[in-house]
């Protein structure tokens, strides 16, 4: 944004970013809100009803989300004249992919599409609000960045603002989402790290302010928009939380990596809409029925909380716990393949919740333990973010041998999912290849 001989000295900067961040902080923390509250009036809505609501309602609203991105939305490879920049993407974007905007806009949030939102909040509200396979924190941060660079991007000099403003009101709409301040900051810097946006301190400012605007939202007016499992009964020796670590860090891992590659696999399928959208949504279907007959209808709904919710009031064998597991992640993978719009932060940590109950009987380990060590995992494997789901794991707190016991599943989970990783690709590598015929 600023040339060599025109960068302003440290101190300017750094006010530049606070004023920025405390301007797209609360105003992206309490548009996300507002969002977020529809978004949870749905899904809670959608969790109290019979199978056949979970089987309907969700395809329906995938049906509409499709209708808006792919019907109102437009390519501006394909406008004619003039195209209208608020339903006019990128030729060659995918349209559902909110995270995609996020992650490659940082560190030059200037080029953030904010014109986008509408159309993809409804999108969002369509899939989400109906009660399908994905999340919120993905809306969080894509509708607070794009609340911010909005906000800023109203001439030469407000634009001084509009960097560390989108980067708040991303770490703000996250942090408010989870009601802890450190995930905002972690989760909005960590994904900006894949495109390598820089680690100086006005983006690390901006982001801390973020965060705890987010947080007060949160605990001021008492939302609650999430619910986390706190562990409560630590392992009891050294030998126990190892083997605990080792079996939920590796389970957790696992499969949450693979359902992270599925989800990605899905989102940048190149079939045409309508066929993603029959497919996807007879894949949803068949889980849903499934989850229904295994666990419950809520179990279905929404991105993993009816699930959990079962395991915690049923005393279900590890056997049903690693199915619902397996059918959470296949609904998440089947919503994107559909082209739903929304996040898969919170199914995994979903998935990895169920996967650590999965070893609760086994090894006479605490529920809440187990659950609360598999979601951390989770979002360390799957999502790829373990510094995240190290402040998460602060956040939520507990006895310290608990707390310890989650910080040591996130390693092995981080460390499992790079293997499972890469002997997918090796597999994959050995796949024969088709023969291309000879060209005459």
């Amino acid at each position: 944004m600023w040339s060599p001989k025109d960068r302003p000295p440290a101190w300017s900067r750094l006010g530049n970013a606070a004023v920025g961040a405390l301007l797209g902080g609360l105003l992206g923390g309490f548009v996300v809100v507002g969002v977020t509250l529809v978004l949870k009036a749905g899904i809670d809505f959608a969790g109290r009803q019979g199978v056949g609501f979970a089987i309907v309602v969700p395809v329906l609203g995938l049906a509409l989300a499709a209708l808006d991105l792919q019907g109102i939305g437009r390519s501006a490879a394909r406008a004619v004249g003039r195209a209208a920049p608020w339903r006019t993407f990128p030729p060659d974007v995918i349209r559902s992919d909110i995270s995609g905007d996020v992650v490659e806009t940082a560190g030059q949030e200037e080029r953030f599409p904010w014109r986008l939102a509408p159309i993809r909040a409804l999108a969002i509200l369509a899939t989400v609000g109906s009660g399908a396979a994905m999340g919120t924190e993905a809306p969080a941060a894509y509708l607070g960045v794009a609340t911010g660079v909005a906000l800023a991007d109203r001439g030469k000099r407000w634009r001084r603002l509009l960097r560390s403003a989108g980067l708040a009101g991303g770490a703000a709409g996250v942090a408010a989402l989870m009601g802890i301040a450190l995930v905002g900051t972690a989760f909005m810097l960590e994904i900006g790290r894949r495109r390598r946006a820089a680690l100086d301190g006005e983006r690390v400012l901006a982001a801390l302010i973020g965060g705890v605007i987010g947080w007060e939202i949160d605990r001021l007016f008492g939302l609650s928009l999430i619910r986390l499992v706190v562990p409560k009964v630590p392992p009891d020796t050294l030998a126990h939380a190892a083997i605990t670590v080792l079996a939920i860090g590796t389970l957790s891992g696992g499969i949450s990596a693979l359902a992270g590659l599925a989800v990605y696999r899905a989102k940048s399928w190149s079939a045409p809409p309508a066929v993603r959208l029959v497919i996807g949504a007879g894949i949803l279907i068949a889980t849903t029925l499934l989850l229904a007959r295994i666990a419950a209808p809520s179990a279905a709904v929404g991105p993993g909380g009816g699930a959990i919710v079962w395991a915690e009031n049923t005393n279900a064998l590890p056997l049903s716990l690693l199915a619902v597991c397996l059918l959470r992640a296949a609904a998440t993978t089947a919503t994107a393949a559909a082209g739903g719009c929304g996040g898969v932060f919170i199914p995994f940590l979903a998935v990895g919740d169920l996967a650590g109950r999965v070893f609760a009987p086994l090894f006479g380990v605490g529920s809440d333990m187990a659950g609360a060590a598999g979601a951390a995992g989770g979002i360390a494997g799957g999502y790829r973010l373990p510094f995240t789901a190290v402040a998460m794991i602060f956040g939520v707190g507990g006895p310290p041998r608990a707390m310890l016991t989650s910080l040591a599943t996130v390693a092995v989970a981080f460390v499992a999912a790079g293997l499972a990783e890469a002997a997918l690709d090796k597999l994959l590598a050995l796949r024969p290849q088709r023969k291309q015929a000879p060209v005459s």
